[in-house]
């Protein structure tokens, strides 16, 4: 048996965790955003194609059956909205199967939250605001924010067009660029593509000592985002980097009961294709949309990476008292 004891982190890194973690109450406070807890199980797995998740089995009678630990609070905190809770937040564990390295933890810590009535950009101000707070004692300090369309900084980086899938045009960039395994990953997949081509070629470049906001992704990636107003090929869909680091992802939530029926449909048939594990679709959020999601935006930050750059921590291991290899 493992004997290793000792915290992987040092005490400085745990009063830093502290001391963010209070940052954050302290904004939401003088916000009047209310903290709200929801469970860690759940009778639904949620259906992103590119998540696996964690399951357990609940031994009780008459009720046996299988359950899901959350990949992220997002279904709960959407049945309190609907509820009439108004803004909330939570600082949550979550977790992911299959995630597991330099950036990755299968257990995880997350700052989920949503704003009653904001719109896409005023949620990108509220990121802006508390970001500046967490790293108001940075050295060195974050010298701008920057807002960048998915479009434009694909175009930028790539010389291709994120919003209209020319597959040739696709291939030849990767066979051109040392990227020749994408041709076989990604097949005739858009989404695919993207995720790739914006991973290996883009996302490297974004947030150097600065906060990135990138938003308005195609709407192949819309996900739980509205479509947008002006323009159908752009979903209201916004994700945060900074130095080439995913830091997190936010919508302008969908609200159509119906349209959320339909995607999960959708991704629950990709996730078969992919040779996903199968869940069922939460019918628990459809109810609650058809009885009246709030207008509002919402958004998810993954707390260890934000460590790591408040640290200059080069893995998450060195952030987290007890990853997963000593947990």
């Amino acid at each position: 048996m493992p004997t290793h004891w000792q915290p992987s982190c040092p005490v400085e890194q745990m009063r830093r965790r502290a001391r963010l973690l209070q940052t954050i109450r302290q904004y939401f406070l003088v916000r009047e955003v209310l903290e709200v807890e929801t469970p860690l199980l759940s009778h639904c797995g949620g259906t992103d194609p590119q998540l696996d998740f964690f399951t357990t089995h609940h031994n009780a009678p008459p009720l046996q059956q299988t359950l899901y630990l959350q990949t992220s609070p997002e279904f709960a905190m959407k049945r309190l909205l609907a509820a009439g809770s108004g803004s909330i937040y939570q600082i949550t564990k979550a977790f992911r199967n299959g995630e597991s390295g330099r950036f990755h933890n299968p257990e995880f810590t997350l700052l989920e939250w949503y704003r009653v009535g904001f719109n896409l950009s005023q949620l990108m101000d509220d990121i802006a605001d508390l970001i500046a707070a967490i790293f108001a004692d940075s050295q060195p300090p974050l010298c701008a924010t920057q807002r960048m369309s998915y479009q434009a900084v694909f175009a930028q980086y790539t010389g291709l067009d994120a919003l209209v899938f020319d597959a040739p045009a696709y291939r030849n960039y990767a066979i051109h660029n040392g990227l020749p395994e994408a041709v076989a990953l990604c097949a005739a997949d858009h989404n695919l593509w993207l995720d790739f081509l914006f991973s290996h070629q883009v996302q490297p470049h974004l947030g150097l000592n600065a906060l990135c906001m990138v938003y308005g992704y195609p709407a192949c990636q819309s996900s739980l985002a509205r479509i947008n107003a002006d323009n159908p090929l752009v979903t209201d869909r916004v994700e945060i980097f900074i130095n080439g680091i995913e830091l997190g992802n936010g919508y302008f939530e969908l609200t159509d009961a119906d349209e959320q029926n339909r995607r999960f449909d959708q991704e629950l048939a990709l996730r078969v294709q992919l040779n996903r594990p199968i869940t069922v679709k939460d019918t628990r959020l459809v109810a609650a949309l058809q009885a009246g999601l709030p207008t509002c935006s919402g958004m998810a930050i993954g707390l260890d990476r934000l460590l790591m750059l408040l640290s200059a921590s080069t893995s998450i291991d060195g952030v987290l008292n007890f990853p997963l290899h000593r947990a």
